[in-house]
């Protein structure tokens, strides 16, 4: 072996190293999310709390505060403090336990977990796929754009329809558009990772943005498979 390619092989595991420790970040704020989101939701539910956002317009001034988080934490990602992101990032958690809570009213507690885990399962492996892979994902991004676009709008349209069959297909559609989304979405993250060399306060914004990124991903694949798995309570 020769010195260019000892010099390249350094420079790579560099590379490789400033990745991890970038990623590292991004997964431990996204798992905190995760965390409070869950947390929040059981204890609004087990206290019987939820009752509350049923029988007021308390559910409808969250879900606008949900929106104006992620809005708020996306438009001013690069000139937001880490104080101003963390405590967003983690209010926008917090409003989505809230919502949550009514999934234990929707679904038994083993459609639940099954969801869970699979989604787990599913994002650790896309996600993983997304960071090992040597081939550009680039091309995914517009593909899977249209197939989200094209889910919701399929959403909409079934809530007049209330059609089963179709309910089935845009869950299956969902559950391969978010995991495509995870693998494109950890790639992208993972080239963020230049970052870190702006300094601990630039870092740690962007690792907060990149978690919310995949917490997304995450919440809505989980959702899909929920919608699959059923159990409804009746």
């Amino acid at each position: 072996m020769d010195e260019h390619d000892l010099i390249v092989g350094d420079l790579q595991a560099k590379i490789l190293a400033s990745e991890k420790a970038f990623m590292r970040k991004v997964y431990a704020w996204m798992g905190s999310g995760l965390a409070i989101t869950a947390l929040t939701s059981f204890f609004i539910y087990s206290t019987g709390l939820y009752q509350y956002l049923l029988n007021t317009w308390a559910i409808l001034f969250v879900i606008i505060l949900q929106f104006s988080a992620v809005i708020f934490l996306s438009a001013r990602a690069n000139k937001m403090s880490p104080i101003t992101a963390s405590f967003t990032f983690i209010a926008y958690a917090f409003l989505t336990g809230l919502t949550f809570s009514i999934i234990f009213l929707a679904y038994s507690s083993a459609a639940i977990f099954n969801a869970f885990i699979t989604a787990s399962a599913t994002f650790g492996a896309l996600s993983l796929f997304g960071f090992a892979t040597k081939k550009d994902l680039t091309g995914w991004g517009s593909f899977f754009f249209i197939g989200l676009i094209g889910v919701i709008i399929a959403m909409v349209v079934n809530i007049f329809l209330a059609n089963s069959a179709l309910d089935f297909v845009i869950s299956i559609v969902g559950v391969l558009v978010f995991a495509g989304l995870t693998a494109y979405d950890t790639q992208k993250l993972k080239e963020m990772h230049l970052v870190q060399l702006q300094g601990k306060e630039a870092t740690t914004s962007a690792s907060i943005v990149g978690a919310l990124v995949l917490y997304l991903d995450f919440i809505n694949l989980f959702l899909m498979l929920l919608r699959l798995f059923g159990g409804g309570r009746g």
